[in-house]
């Protein structure tokens, strides 16, 4: 037998049509060889995947001629549609254990899949607008690496390379490439929005500067820059760099001061790697918000926010809780402020713990009410929970597009409820560099095939926010109410953002501890900020301070190396600040009033429910308003102001010392509880303190309901 030496034909189909799945149907590829292919095999790239035909899915015959012909059958389902490289190879060696890489023959063809050209669907139309139904959604991408090191900015390791190196595409061109799919495409309003923080930009330079990564990150922003001067048909941004907070803080539990400065320092950075400015759309980290932000998200020139669209639904009066499924005690009733709504549907095909409304599904104007009655309000825009979910897994093959936001159609369509001048609009957001909705495949194919899809189904539309809040403005009259609370991915992203306050019914939390020790250290800043003494000093422990703000630092909490990273930051900054705040102290020149960390209260729902063991149990009916307190000062009362149909009533807070820290804090802010009123219904309350030489400070007007 004559072992083969070349390829003499290859025979592939130049195109496939996709079936209605996405996928590949089965199909042959067809190769000759000059002689007998001891192990012939045929290797599929596409989608970031590679899938292996060999052995018995390949058919062979000796010709007359002497040439050998194969024929090897690839099953149904393997590929999803776009780009397929097909790799066809031989070892001229019978016996594989001897092979070199020499002894290997390989060929290379490239075939397209393309999804099935389906009938256009029938566009249906409105009871209520009298027009043809519409869903608009957005695609948004966050960025983000935190400081591994608090207290060293050039803090690097083999790890950290690993971490980086993993991600060149995403922080270079695979952002830009999606964005070119949709010029290319002639989508007019599609474009996408992306977050990247402060920590990561830093970071992602000094790469480049020092050529770490093996050098990847060389001029890691070029594509980035040139893709941030395309526009959308209204003149928008197509990749619009949202705002965002330069060191990932949880915004709903850091100050107003600090949410401001995150944001103008996080503008300065992008206006410096991307020669754009930061969108006036706020992407808050975690997707976490509290209506307390509003004012100072308005300070810092944000006009809309970002939030995860469950906690709209669950502050409807009537939400249909769906129980243990849902990863999230019921709502409070002092959150459901909204009329209740009839057009809930239950996704299928997708997970999703409970029901969506889809008349919910677009952006309107939120309130909060501060403590002197004045209203603040901003413009909420949804990010859809089970969608935005799915579609983090990848895209088309985890997500069908049409299946799923079909559903969402067909329901606004079914209940009438279409109104043409605040259509349904909606963000599908993950993170851009994790999982697969940061595979090179999402930015690459499941773009193209999103591409297609909406240029034959007119019942869709790709827009950017900036592009959907031009053509249709929510009605300022209108305003509503958002329960607090994050994304999935983080313990389901409960109201009281209990991610970030893990073991806290225990004798010692970390995360406690890190907030305690926080407070502390933003009291003594605020308080030489205020002094105005002219530090040389302020400037290291300010950055010290908002880079112990990243929320990543509570995120993992029982790993030492992440439990200790906000006291390091700390002890560093009073190292350098404390002889002069104890010098301002001494001349009477403290101005500033106690800084108060944000409330929290046990049970979570007072005589609603709280978790058991696989099961919800009764909550006491009693309830214990929780914070921290610290002032340079010294303290001279902490009272809790309650607001009730009975009118208002001040109660003295128990102060129970400085929280005892496991991490050799230097400073520490004082814990204080009070307990609140068994059965006093829906209350409004703030916390009032008062330092030794009068500073008083008020904290933000909270809700909850008693039993």
């Amino acid at each position: 037998m004559t072992v083969f030496s070349r390829f003499v034909k290859i025979d592939i189909p130049e195109r496939l049509d996709g079936a209605a799945t996405g996928k590949n149907p089965e199909f042959e590829v067809g190769f000759a060889a000059d002689g007998a292919i001891p192990f012939p095999q045929v290797i599929l790239h596409g989608q970031g995947q590679q899938k292996l035909i060999n052995g018995a899915a390949i058919r062979w015959e000796e010709g007359a001629d002497g040439v050998w012909t194969y024929i090897a059958t690839v099953p149904a389902g393997l590929l999803l549609a776009g780009e397929i490289t097909v790799q066809i190879e031989g070892c001229r060696q019978a016996d594989l254990g001897r092979a070199g890489g020499g002894d290997w023959v390989k060929e290379y063809r490239t075939l397209r899949m393309t999804l099935p050209i389906q009938p256009k669907p029938e566009i249906r139309v409105s009871v209520q607008g009298g027009g043809p139904v519409k869903v608009y959604f957005g695609i948004h991408k966050h960025m983000h690496q935190p400081y591994y090191d608090t207290t060293d900015r050039d803090y690097w390791d083999g790890e950290k390379d690993g971490i980086f190196g993993s991600r060149v595409g995403n922080y270079t061109g695979f952002v830009p490439e999606a964005v070119r799919q949709y010029i290319d495409g002639g989508l007019p309003h599609a474009g996408l929005s992306t977050s990247w923080s402060g920590s990561l930009i830093e970071q992602l330079d000094r790469c480049a500067e020092r050529g770490w990564c093996g050098g990847g990150f060389s001029g890691w922003n070029g594509a980035l820059r040139g893709m941030a001067e395309a526009r959308t048909a209204l003149g928008n941004p197509r990749l619009s760099f949202s705002a965002f907070g330069f060191f990932h803080p949880l915004m709903a539990l850091i100050p107003h001061r600090d949410i401001v400065r995150q944001i103008e320092w996080h503008r300065g950075i992008v206006r410096a790697a991307f020669g754009a400015e930061a969108s006036r759309v706020l992407f808050p980290p975690e997707t976490a918000f509290h209506v307390r932000m509003i004012p100072a998200l308005l300070e810092a020139g944000i006009e809309a926010v970002i939030y995860d669209s469950i906690h709209r639904y669950r502050a409807c009066r009537d939400y249909p809780y769906a129980g243990l499924g849902e990863g999230m005690l019921p709502p409070n009733p002092a959150e459901q402020a909204n009329p209740p709504v009839d057009d809930w549907l239950q996704l299928r095909n997708i997970w999703a713990g409970s029901k969506i409304s889809p008349t919910l599904l677009r952006p309107e104007y939120v309130g909060y009410e501060d403590p002197d009655g004045r209203l603040h309000k901003i413009i909420a825009v949804p990010a859809e929970r089970y969608i935005g979910n799915e579609d983090a897994r990848g895209g088309f093959g985890a997500l069908q597009y049409p299946d799923v936001l079909g559903q969402v159609y067909d329901r606004v369509a079914e209940t009438g409820s279409f109104d043409p001048e605040h259509p349904p609009f909606f963000l599908l957001h993950s993170d851009g560099d994790n999982h697969g909705g940061g595979a090179d495949s999402y930015y690459r194919h499941n773009t193209g095939a999103m591409v297609r899809w909406l240029q034959n189904d007119p019942r869709f539309e790709l827009t950017t926010v900036e592009d959907y809040l031009r053509r249709f403005p929510p009605d300022p009259k209108r305003v509503v109410h958002i329960e607090p609370g994050s994304w999935s991915g983080a313990d389901n992203g409960d109201p009281q953002f209990m991610k970030w306050f893990s073991r806290y019914d225990q004798p010692y939390s970390p995360d406690l501890n890190s907030w305690a020790v926080l407070t502390a250290l933003q009291n003594a800043v605020y308080t030489l900020e205020e002094a105005g003494t002219g530090s040389p000093a302020l400037a290291e422990a300010v950055r010290l301070m908002l880079t112990a703000e990243t929320s990543c630092y509570w995120y993992w909490t029982g790993q030492r190396v992440w439990d200790q990273q906000v006291t390091n930051a700390a002890n560093l900054a009073h190292s350098r600040i404390q002889g002069e705040v104890e010098a301002v102290v001494r001349a009477g020149r403290d101005r500033t009033g106690p800084t108060l960390f944000a409330p929290w209260v046990t049970p979570e729902n007072p005589g609603g429910k709280r978790w058991g063991q696989g099961c919800l149990l009764d909550a006491p009916r009693e309830g214990v308003v929780h914070s921290f307190v610290s002032d340079v000062s010294g303290l001279e009362r902490v009272d809790l102001v309650l607001r009730t149909a009975g009118g208002e009533t001040r109660l003295k807070m128990r102060n129970h010392g400085a929280y005892p820290s496991e991490t050799g804090a230097r400073a520490t802010a004082e814990y204080f509880t009070a307990a609140l009123p068994v059965g006093a219904g829906e209350v409004r309350y703030y916390i009032e303190a008062e330092d030794r030489r009068g500073n008083v400070s008020r904290g933000a007007l909270e809700r909850v309901f008693l039993a």
